[in-house]
């Protein structure tokens, strides 16, 4: 399965491993029903979901364990939240919560307009103290990078800082990735692959198709 592989500073993606190159596969194929896209897609999100958390930074934290012995453990530097964008970005939030029990989960809504390419923000619903965590930034598809650069605007003047943004994706385009690059240098870029290009309509290819008509349709 052929993948591009040059990678911008501060992306990062899951290991190449047969069981990856299987669940691709399987949510690629258009002949996969609607419950298999389902059910492959999510193992898949979770193990982008526990990838993202691998980055995020821990502190020293000492406990005493059922035997009364002294363990010197870590955990994680601050508190953590998702933001998914709609309406794809909803389908990662079961595996987040599956990682991170009662973990705060904002939602941001952005459109494309068709005729410009621009990303126009409709609704926005955060944590109030979202300047205070980490984010992790939901959305399963990278193509132009407009949709995620206008999200992250939103949580940048909510206080977020950068380099406190971990955006989580299955499938990402080579231009997006460049692009959030450049404009966001100091944030971190989890994804499950890394396809060959844009297409002419702005489809990443090979691709797999809409990823939100195809989970919730």
């Amino acid at each position: 399965m052929s993948e591009s592989t040059n990678l911008p500073p501060n992306a990062h993606r899951l290991p190449r491993t047969n069981q990856l190159e299987g669940l691709m596969t399987i949510i690629r194929d258009k002949t996969t029903s609607r419950g298999e896209f389902i059910f492959y897609a999510d193992r898949l999100i979770r193990l982008i979901i526990e990838s993202g958390l691998n980055v995020l930074p821990t502190i020293p934290k000492h406990i005493t364990t059922e035997t009364g012995e002294k363990f010197q453990g870590v955990g994680f530097e601050g508190k953590v939240c998702g933001v998914s964008i709609l309406r794809a970005g909803e389908a990662m939030e079961s595996a987040l919560r599956e990682c991170l029990r009662s973990v705060r989960i904002g939602k941001v809504l952005v459109q494309r307009n068709e005729q410009t390419g621009e990303a126009h923000l409709y609704y926005a619903k955060l944590p109030e103290d979202i300047h205070e965590r980490f984010v992790l930034l939901l959305d399963p598809m990278l193509a132009t990078g407009g949709s995620a650069i206008r999200a992250i605007e939103v949580l940048l003047s909510r206080g977020v800082q950068q380099e406190k943004i971990v955006f989580l994706n299955v499938l990402s385009a080579p231009e997006g990735l460049n692009v959030m690059y450049e404009k966001y240098p100091k944030m971190k870029i989890i994804t499950g692959w890394v396809d060959r290009q844009l297409d002419q309509h702005n489809y990443i290819v090979p691709g797999l198709g809409d990823f939100g008509d195809r989970y919730f349709a």
